[in-house]
């Protein structure tokens, strides 16, 4: 008996469902197997803007959001408020299209202090704030711990959105939302930053070290003219998975209130 003939293009759509990508996200087919453009193609001619100064002065992640995903750029942004406006906005992270909130930030606009951490999770997804379920509540007795709440900080992640299943964020996702990153340290200048975990570590000191190597000890972040002192931590998430660890958490928390009580 002959075998029956199946449709390539047939197989090819079964195999997109069984992947999960059942859902059209344009509204025009984009063809994923044509030969890329020519890099010798003249640019699109476009009218130069009133922001064109200041982009000869943003760094390469913060021109890629110039690209037809966001009408301003994180640059652009006077306050933490507009800031958060415009991430609201922001259509080139991937991210956004499968979580169910913008995860910006919590505590205190005027913080000293600035912890970073990786993704928000479900509870965070759920309620627009990141570290607000078990890695967040314990995140709050480190910071009581040493005399702190969440009037003297402020908690944000190098991602706004949730990733599907509480996966860690690619690189990809990380480097999309890193403009808006730095504009927020800007716009904040703390005095100190707190980096929540490896993911956090790496991404913003640009290192392959595993937070092990890094955490406990001051490094330094640059930022509009200026070098914070920062410091590497284990994230509330590992730790409640290996309490026995939290005796170097504990550590680390003693130099930032040093730190802190320092710059008084």
């Amino acid at each position: 008996m002959a075998a029956s003939k199946v449709d390539p293009a047939q197989k090819l759509l079964d195999w997109y469902q069984a992947m999960g990508v059942d859902e059209a996200i344009g509204d025009t087919p984009v063809d994923r197997f044509a030969a890329p453009a020519s890099e010798e193609a003249p640019a699109t001619t476009r009218p130069e803007s009133k922001t064109s100064a200041k982009t000869s002065s943003m760094n390469p992640q913060q021109k890629t959001l110039l690209n037809g995903k966001l009408s301003g750029s994180p640059i652009e942004a006077a306050t933490l408020a507009e800031l958060e406006a415009l991430a609201g906005q922001f259509e080139g992270c991937a991210l956004k299209r499968t979580a169910k909130s913008l995860c910006f930030a919590r505590g205190s606009d005027q913080a000293r202090i600035m912890f970073i951490g990786e993704a928000p999770g479900r509870d965070e997804d759920l309620q627009g704030k990141p570290f607000v379920g078990r890695a967040g509540k314990l995140l709050d007795r480190m910071l009581a711990s040493i005399g702190l709440d969440e009037d003297d900080v402020y908690i944000t992640n190098t991602v706004y959105w949730r990733p599907p299943g509480n996966r860690t964020p690619t690189p990809q996702e990380i480097e999309s939302c890193a403009p808006f990153l730095a504009r927020q340290i800007e716009l904040l200048k703390p005095d100190v930053i707190v980096l929540l975990g490896g993911a956090a570590a790496k991404s913003i000191l640009d290192t392959g070290e595993g937070i092990m190597r890094l955490r406990g000890k001051w490094l330094t972040y640059h930022s509009d003219g200026r070098d914070i002192p920062t410091i590497a931590t284990l994230h509330p998430a590992y730790l409640l998975r290996t309490p026995g660890d939290k005796r170097l958490a504990w550590r680390d928390m003693l130099m930032v209130k040093q730190a802190l009580e320092r710059k008084q």
